[in-house]
Formats: C-alpha cells, structure tokens, sequence
C-alpha cells in the first residue's frame, strides 16, 4: 500500500503541474480571444477576388460597358458608333475613341455633372459639328482628348477646370485670340500634327496660360520660335518644323525648362549661351543643320546632336570652365550621322566625367557612302546587363529609317517616362 501511496501522490502532482501551465498561458495573447473555426484554405488559381459594389444599381448606355470595378467609367469606345449615347448623371470618365462619331451635340451630356475626363480620340469630329458651350458648362473637366478628328479649329470654348487639352493629328490652322482664356488650370497643351504657322502667334495665344507645363507644338508649319511663352514651361517639342533660328536670350523667360525637342528643323547657328538653363535635362538638336557645338549646362543629361553637319566637335566651347565641385551631369551623347572623321577628345571625359555612352554610329564624310568610325558606340561604366541593353537599343536604332521619324502618337509620354 505503501509504494501505491507514493505513486499515486506523483501522478497527483504531474497533473497539477500541467494544469497550473494551462492556467497560467494567455491563448488571447496569440489568438486575439476569438475561436478559429475556419475550414483550411486551399489556393484556386481560377478563382477571382471579390470587387467591390457600388452602393446603388449603376446606369449604362445599352452601347457601352460599365465595369463593376469602375462604376464611375463608362466604356464605349472600338464600337463602330456614330453617335454619341447618353450619358448618365454619375459618369466621371467616358471613353469614345476609335468609333465613326461626327458631331458632339449638347443633348447626350445633359445629365452629365461630375464628368472629368472625355476621351474622342480617332473619330471624324469637325469644329462645326461641336454644339456651342457643350465642353464649356462641364466645370469639372480636367482632362479632353480630341486627337486624330477632322477639327480645322480650336474647340473653344472651354471649362476654366480643364488641365490636359490633346488636340494632335487634327486640322487645325488658326487660334482665334480668345481661344485659350480663362484656362488658368492648364498644364498639358498638344497641338502637334496640325497646320498650325507663324500667324498664330501675332495673339500671344500662349502669354496668360499661367501652369502651362508641357507645350506641344511639332509637326506644324512654324518658322520661328513661339514667342511669350509662360515662364511655368517645363517641356517645350517643337520637332519636325522649319525653325531656322533661336533668338538670343529667347529662353532667359523659360528658366524652369526640363527637356526641349527641336529635332529636324533648320537650325545652322546656335547663339552660345542660348541652352544656360539651370533645369535642362534632355536636349534633342538631331537633324538640323548645325557646323558647330555649343555650351553645354550642368544640369543636361542627354544630348542629341545627330543627323547635322557638324565636322568636329570642340569640347572647349561645350566646356569653356572646369568646376570640380560642381561637376556637369551629362551621360549620354548621340552624334552619329555627322561628318566626324575622328572621336571627341579624351578632354572631354575631364569636363564631363559622368559620360556612359557616346554614340558615333555612322557619320556622312563622303556623299558616296557612310562611314564608321573605329569605335562606334564608346561605353563606359556600364554593368554587363546595362552594356547588353545598351547593345540591344543601338541594334534597334540602327535599324530605323526616316518613316520612323515620322510623328506618333507617343511624342509626348517621354518626357514622363
């Protein structure tokens, strides 16, 4: 009895022990309190999540499509429509492009209240078929595209809300001298692609656009720089018009410029310190006419130079100073396509010493036929994916012909990029 006494006694205690060890452990410290009565959770690659619901039964044109996901977005757009459908009171952005659409008439937008972004790209739109005040009463506009219409004027008038006004690959000649007043919100302007001239600047069309950051002005017929440009211009493309000539101290009002594209121009002289702006990352100069360099500032980045006459480039005009706690940030240089006979000199590299790459290519030293240089393309601190991709760019590049310069759509995203 003795010895069933003691074992007894151990057992009583052993169970003591556990129970005090369970009384003492917080399951809410690891659990948060609450049962967990969920069945396990198995991975459904063909399961899709949940998307939320808007609170009431969303409106839609029979024509369109309103995704569940974007209640306030309606989708009417590759529809082949010649019209446009009403549009219900909570719409905030319509998409119309790539339809057969003609006229935009007040009627469709009577109810329409909080719209913000109207989309009527590539469709046939005609200036004359754009009922009176339609875009004008529409105060929360920020953002119209009207590129690729049969527009022959500028769509005016317009909600002093609107930010982003896209007008590219129309008809336009003219912009009547009221035609941008009262758009003091306005930041994007494009009006490449079009037939505008000189004579749309007689105005001052552009002088009290106050926020005005990206002007698009290529593939037009202009022959001298846009005067009174707003101080507030951050990219100005002025590409593919034939621009022979940059007033001196023209960009002394624009010292706020980011990237200026004036390719395939006429351009021959380039007063010295016209491109002394504090802020310029990128500059294109390609396909003009140019015989010599000119100063380079700090702050440029990327410099296209390509495409000109240009038989020797002096590194002393680009970099007359030499500042070592201010050094100057260009890394890329594009230069093919002149008349080199020999690299730029090994000075350059002490001027600029954040170069990567200089692209020669082929330069055009006898009429008959291109010629290289030893070196085409001079790389430097490159990793080998960077070197690879650099390889793969000029491949591409190499094999472009002058239809690729011609205007797409995309002349304006780059400067986002």
């Amino acid at each position: 009895m003795g010895i069933l006494s003691h074992v007894l006694i151990l057992h009583l205690l052993r169970a003591a022990l556990v129970f005090c060890q369970y009384e003492d452990y917080d399951f809410e410290d690891e659990y948060g309190g609450e049962p967990d009565h969920q069945l396990p959770y198995y991975f459904n690659p063909n399961a899709q999540a949940e998307v939320p619901r808007f609170p009431f039964p969303v409106e839609c044109a029979k024509e369109c499509f309103c995704p569940p996901a974007f209640p306030l977005s309606m989708y009417c757009d590759h529809r082949k429509l010649k019209t446009i459908p009403n549009i219900p009171s909570h719409v905030q952005q319509l998409y119309l492009q790539n339809n057969n659409i003609e006229a935009v008439p007040t009627g469709p937008f009577t109810n329409v209240t909080f719209i913000r972004e109207i989309n009527l790209s590539y469709n046939n739109i005609k200036f004359h078929m754009i009922g009176h005040g339609v875009f004008a009463k529409l105060s929360h506009l920020v953002q119209l595209h009207l590129q690729h219409n049969e527009l022959e004027e500028f769509p005016f008038p317009l909600p002093n809300s609107l930010e982003r006004l896209l007008l590219g690959f129309n008809k336009i000649s003219r912009l009547p001298g009221n035609a941008l007043e009262g758009l003091p919100n306005m930041t994007t302007l494009d009006l490449c692609s079009n037939l505008l001239d000189d004579s749309v600047f007689k105005d001052k069309p552009f002088s009290n656009m106050k926020n005005l950051m990206q002007l698009n002005l290529c593939n037009n017929k202009l022959q001298t720089m846009p005067p009174d440009l707003p101080p507030s211009l951050r990219h100005l493309s002025l590409e593919n018009n034939s621009i022979s000539h940059i007033p001196e101290n023209y960009f002394h009002r624009l010292p706020h410029i980011i990237a200026l594209r004036m390719s395939h121009n006429n351009l021959q002289d380039i007063p010295h310190n016209t491109f002394n702006l504090p802020n310029l990352l990128e500059l294109n100069l390609g396909h003009n006419k140019l015989k010599q360099v000119f100063y380079i500032p700090r702050s440029l980045q990327h410099l296209y130079i390509e495409g000109n006459e240009i038989e020797n480039i002096n590194v002393t005009v680009m970099c007359p100073t030499m500042d070592p706690l201010n050094i100057k940030q260009l890394t890329y240089i594009r230069v093919d396509q002149n008349k080199l006979t020999s690299p730029i000199s090994t000075y350059a590299f002490f001027c600029f010493p954040l170069i990567r790459t200089i692209y020669y290519g082929e330069q055009n030293v006898t009429v008959s036929r291109p010629s290289q240089l030893r070196t085409p393309v001079f790389r430097r601190f490159l990793t080998p994916e960077e070197f690879q991709e650099a390889e793969d760019n000029h491949e591409t590049l190499n094999q472009e012909t002058e239809e690729n310069h011609e205007a797409e759509d995309s002349y304006f995203h780059p400067y986002y990029h």
